[in-house]
């Protein structure tokens, strides 16, 4: 199911909140941080934001500089991006800004909240996503019908907390201001307990006037639907490492990387490793591991080759090594072509075991290149 490249915003305190409990907002970014978020928005195709920042802030939520908006144009885009809004209950104020400005508006609400949105006359079209909030449903409507690649959320803290968790950012672009909030009471980014999906990639650190710029990816790995960027990062990284095997005539050139649910990487390795002329990526890298280690019962192997389910050369197949190992999720590029093997199907050996396989077909050309004498 293809969902947008997902964008998440936020500024926060040096304490970790994103306002204070005064009547009015308070303004954590610099001027020029600002702009850069006006040029974010530019870029972005939909913005989102969620029924208690409309509440609370009333935000007209525009790309306000008229050349960004006239480039857009320029470039075959409406003037402005489509605004997107998520509520459960459909209790929205029909005279809040947000109705009021821009172009096009979305209510993403549950099949009861349409009737409430319908019935207040909003200036926006309302989607029913089913009984609950739907968050992967919600992204492949914006994909599918509303055509959104590039989707920013600028709030508020649970639905970035949400997002993460469900592994569906691909991006997090913090920014940290130079002053404490210091009341218990006032909205965090993230609340007690919130996010409990492992640890982020610092990408990269900008100083902005007096606030700095950091732009994160997520490095869990996905969990059914819609591959994270975690995902992509990782196979990325198995198709390099099988860039590093010796050459072969008789074997295909492999990399495999075991990374936990928390999005630490346990193990590597790639076909021919070492001095075992025969040893297999994915096997390289479950033997740097104890077995029965707790961790990899939630882990993921990142393979860009589909695990074998035949070989001549040892006793088990690395589909076989991975199911024994308890690995119950496998996320590879491409897959195995019956060059040395028929009917070769270590997918269907995995998942008719109840292992998760996904296949990035967009890294297929990336791993076949170091078997390309193999493959004519």
């Amino acid at each position: 199911m293809p969902h947008p490249y997902v964008l998440l915003s936020a500024a926060v305190s040096l304490d970790g909140y994103l306002d204070d409990t005064g009547p009015e907002r308070l303004l954590l970014s610099s001027p020029a941080d600002f702009d850069r978020v006006d040029e974010v928005r530019a870029s972005v195709d939909a913005i989102l934001i969620g029924a208690g920042t409309i509440r609370a802030d009333n935000p007209r939520l525009l790309v306000n500089s008229a050349s960004r908006r006239a480039a857009r144009v320029a470039s075959g885009r409406s003037e402005y991006p489509l605004k997107v809004t998520v509520s459960g209950s459909g209790d929205l104020d029909p005279t809040a800004n947000f109705w009021h400005t821009g172009g096009e508006k979305l209510v993403c609400t549950t099949d009861k909240g349409a009737e409430r949105a319908r019935e207040a006359g909003l200036a926006a079209d309302v989607v029913a996503l089913g009984p609950e909030l739907d968050w992967r449903a919600l992204l492949a409507h914006l994909h599918d019908v509303r055509g959104v690649r590039r989707l920013m959320v600028e709030g508020g803290g649970r639905i970035h907390t949400q997002l993460l968790q469900q592994g569906l950012a691909d991006e997090l672009q913090l920014v940290l201001a130079p002053l404490f909030v210091g009341t218990p009471d006032a909205p965090r980014l993230f609340g007690p307990g919130g996010y409990q999906a492992g640890r982020l990639r610092l990408v990269e650190t900008r100083q902005i006037e007096d606030v700095v710029l950091m732009r994160y990816e997520p490095t869990a790995p996905g969990r059914g639907g819609s591959p994270s960027a975690a995902d992509h990062h990782w196979l990325a990284l198995a198709c390099e490492l099988a860039a590093q095997c010796p050459p072969s005539r008789t074997a295909f050139s492999v990399g495999a990387v075991v990374v936990a649910a928390d999005g630490t990487e346990l193990a590597r390795g790639h076909s021919r490793e070492g001095d075992d002329p025969v040893v297999h990526a994915e096997e390289a890298a479950l033997a740097k591991l104890l077995p029965g280690d707790p961790r990899l019962a939630d882990a993921t192997v990142y393979s860009s080759l589909e695990p074998c389910a035949h070989r001549a050369s040892r006793p088990a197949p690395c589909a076989r090594l991975i199911l024994d190992a308890g690995v119950r999720r496998v996320v590879t590029a491409w897959r195995e072509p019956d060059t040395f093997v028929e009917a070769a199907d270590g997918s269907g050996l995995l998942a008719g075991e109840g292992v998760d396989v996904v296949v990035l077909e967009e890294y297929a050309e990336r791993a076949k290149a170091p078997n390309g004498h193999l493959l004519g």
